[in-house]
């Protein structure tokens, strides 16, 4: 099976990660999870989402989803929030 691959580097940036898990996770294992956050859904799901440094720290993550013993529902890598930005002042000062 032929399956494409990233770039070595690329395996390897940060990114935003979204992790949905079945359940309503208590907010007392927020600080398994390396300070994202967790929100809950009225569908019953909870979002695991934040800042993720490498595929190391997305695996831990993971890890940590197991080990609970929560229902893994999906994971996916999303696009920064670009209202969270500064945007950059070309002004001098």
């Amino acid at each position: 099976m032929n399956t494409p691959q990233r770039p070595p580097n690329e395996q390897h940036e940060p990114g935003e990660y979204e992790i949905r898990i079945a359940g309503h996770v208590n907010p007392r294992w927020s600080e398994r999870f390396d300070g994202l956050h967790l929100t809950h859904a009225a569908d019953g799901t909870t979002t695991i989402h934040g800042p993720v440094v490498d595929q190391a720290a997305l695996h831990g993550l993971l890890r940590s989803v197991r080990d609970l013993g929560l229902p893994l529902i999906s994971v996916r890598r999303v696009e920064p929030d670009p209202t969270d930005a500064v945007p950059p002042t070309d002004e001098p000062r």
